[in-house]
């Protein structure tokens, strides 16, 4: 079997708004045999490792190596403590999702999760604007705002306005959200946080989990991308429940982020997104 060189690269393109990015070539394809020619040290070695980047052979077309080693370039809309974007965060970090948060947009400037994108040198936008405040910026703005970083994926975790129809027609197909619930139960507006958990103990519902879906112009009623089902215990509280709720939606929007960056959500053509498998193309869920 040929096998061709492969050389750790890195560019870094400028932009007015955001640090460097660090771009690294990845093809998941495993070979029997590695060929890496660096000179490189033992630490960009693991770095490699990490991010398993393999040789590639001649049968990988060009299109397929572009969208390995290509980082999207991800907008996160945080309201609170912003755990599931520390989720995709860290997964960024761990060199699972191929991709960078290059802006954190939130409606308070003070929440866990702006605070948290500020420690890690990811810039804040505050939208819409803060009443009786000079701090936040328009629709109009925002929407510059995201294109001027070349935002990909605009992903919302845990943010409580609704978007506005110029964003959605900005970004057809690639806003997406996390909900507590398995929608279309318990969503809608009114529907979020705690509201959720204590609505499913209420109605004695068996089930519950989270949803991630796509964006349209209401609350929480874009076709649905993917769910996880937790259990409901008979002695749960909201308080439980939202735990486990909360441990599977840190899980769930990882994933959901490494297929986006890899090109693998497929639209069927009734208009409902799918995911499609890492080992084979032709399976879908």
């Amino acid at each position: 079997m040929a096998t061709q060189s492969l050389h750790l690269h890195s560019s870094s393109p400028h932009h007015l708004h955001h640090p460097k990015l660090q771009y690294f070539p990845s093809n998941s394809q495993s070979l029997k045999w590695v060929c890496l020619k660096t000179n490189h040290s033992f630490a960009a070695l693991k770095m490699i490792k990490k991010l398993s980047i393999f040789a590639i052979d001649g049968r990988t077309s060009s299109a397929e190596i572009k969208r390995k080693v290509v980082k999207k370039k991800l907008g996160v809309f945080v309201s609170g403590g912003g755990s599931n974007f520390r989720a995709i965060h860290q997964g960024i970090i761990d060199g699972d999702v191929n991709g960078e948060v290059v802006v954190l947009v939130t409606n308070k400037p003070d929440c866990g999760g702006a605070l948290y994108a500020k420690e890690n040198g990811i810039p804040v936008v505050v939208f819409p604007k803060v009443k009786d405040a000079s701090v936040g910026v328009s629709t109009e703005d925002l929407v510059a705002s995201l294109r001027s970083f070349e935002v990909d994926y605009v992903l919302l975790a845990g943010y409580l306005k609704l978007i506005p129809v110029e964003l959605i027609q900005e970004y057809p197909r690639n806003v997406f959200n996390i909900h507590p619930s398995l929608l279309p139960a318990f969503g809608g507006k009114g529907f979020y946080g705690m509201k959720v958990h204590r609505a499913v103990i209420a109605s004695g519902a068996r089930y519950s989990g989270p949803t991630i879906h796509h964006v349209d112009e209401k609350y929480d009623t874009g076709r649905i991308l993917a769910q996880k089902v937790v259990p409901v215990y008979s002695d749960d509280t909201a308080e439980k429940l939202a735990e486990r709720v909360l441990h599977e939606e840190h899980k769930l929007y990882a994933e959901v982020a490494i297929a986006l960056c890899e090109d693998r959500v497929i639209w069927r053509e009734d208009g409902v997104p799918l995911i499609q498998s890492e080992e084979n193309p032709n399976i879908y869920r």
